[in-house]
C-alpha cells in the first residue's frame, strides 16, 4: 500500500517505556509515598521497636536505617545501631549483624551498652557455627571449617576479658566452656580419622595437641586412647604402655582400657572407634 511504513515492535515497545519514564519524571504518574517522611525521631524509633518486637525484622531494619540516616546523632541513633545488630541477627543476616556490631564498637567504645555489641558478635558466630557442631562431624573431619566456631570463642573471650562484670559475662563463660569442649572433641575426631587411615604419626601429633591445648576437657581420655593405639601401630609399645598407664591412672573407668590392654598383649588386632569410624 502506498505510504505504509513498517513499524518494528521492539522499537515501539521501547518508545512506550521511554514515554512512561518521561511522564513519571514530569510527575504525571503517581510516586510511591514514603509514610515515614514526616515522622519524628521518636515515632520512627517507636515503630521500628514495635516491628522488631513483633518479629517483623525487615520492616524494623528499614525503620532503624531511616532513623540513622535522618537523625545520625543522639541517643536514638545509638540505640538504633544496637537494635540493628539484633534485628539483622534475627533476620538471618549474620554478616550484617556483625558489621553493625563492629560499627557500634568503633563509634562508641565507651558506651554503657557496648558490652552488648561484643556479646552479640559472639552469639552471631556461635549460632552460625552451630551448623558445624550439629553435623559434628562429617566423614572427613579435616575438611570441616571450624573458623566460625573459633571466632565465636574469641568474641566471647574478648567480652569476658574487657567486661568481666557485664550481665552477659556469665552466659559468655558458659558458651566458652561449651565451645572449648567441642573444639577438643573435634581435634580428637581428626586424630582418630588419621589413625583409621594409617597416618599414625599424624594421629599421635593431633592427640598431643589435645593434651596440650584442651587438658581440662572431657576429650582427654579419648585423646590418650588414640595416642596409645597409634603408638602400638607404630611398634612403639613402651610409649603405648606409658600412655595407657596414664589413662588408667587418671581415668580408671575409661571404656578404652580393656581393648588397649588386649592390643598391648597382642590379643586384639582390630582398632576401636570413638566416633564410629571404620578401619
Amino acid at each position: 500500500m502506498l505510504g505504509y511504513k513498517h513499524i518494528d515492535p521492539l522499537k515501539f515497545l521501547l518508545a512506550g517505556l521511554l514515554c512512561l519514564a518521561s511522564l513519571s519524571g514530569c510527575g504525571l504518574l503517581p510516586e510511591k509515598i514514603d509514610e515515614t517522611k514526616n515522622w519524628s525521631v521518636n515515632q520512627l524509633y517507636t515503630n521500628a521497636k514495635e516491628a522488631s518486637d513483633a518479629g517483623n525484622y525487615k520492616i524494623a531494619i528499614g525503620y532503624f536505617e531511616k532513623l540513622q540516616a535522618r537523625y545520625p546523632f543522639g541517643r536514638y541513633a545509638q540505640q538504633a545501631q544496637l537494635e540493628l545488630i539484633y534485628a539483622n541477627y534475627k533476620d538471618n543476616e549474620p554478616d550484617l549483624a556483625i558489621a553493625a556490631a563492629d560499627r557500634f564498637i568503633k563509634s562508641n567504645p565507651r558506651h554503657p551498652f557496648v558490652d552488648y555489641a561484643y556479646y552479640m558478635k559472639g552469639l552471631v558466630n556461635f549460632t552460625r557455627g552451630s551448623g558445624t557442631l550439629d553435623r559434628f562431624l562429617p566423614g572427613d573431619p579435616t575438611r570441616t571449617d571450624t573458623a566460625t566456631i573459633r571466632q565465636s570463642f574469641n568474641d566471647f573471650s574478648e567480652l569476658v576479658q574487657k567486661f568481666p562484670n557485664s550481665k552477659y559475662a556469665n552466659d559468655a563463660r558458659q558458651r566458652l566452656v561449651f565451645l572449648h569442649n567441642n573444639l577438643a572433641t573435634y581435634e580428637v575426631h581428626v586424630a582418630e580419622y588419621y589413625l583409621h587411615r594409617g597416618a599414625y604419626v599424624a594421629a599421635v601429633n593431633r592427640a598431643k595437641y589435645v593434651l596440650e591445648n584442651y587438658s581440662r576437657t572431657p576429650a582427654v581420655p579419648d585423646a590418650l586412647a588414640v595416642m596409645a593405639e597409634a603408638y602400638i601401630k607404630l611398634g612403639m609399645n613402651d610409649l603405648a604402655a606409658d600412655t595407657t598407664r596414664v589413662l588408667r591412672l587418671n581415668y580408671p573407668d575409661s571404656p578404652h582400657l580393656p581393648r588397649l590392654t588386649a592390643l598391648l598383649e597382642g590379643k586384639e588386632k582390630s582398632s576401636f572407634s570413638i566416633f564410629g569410624l571404620s578401619s
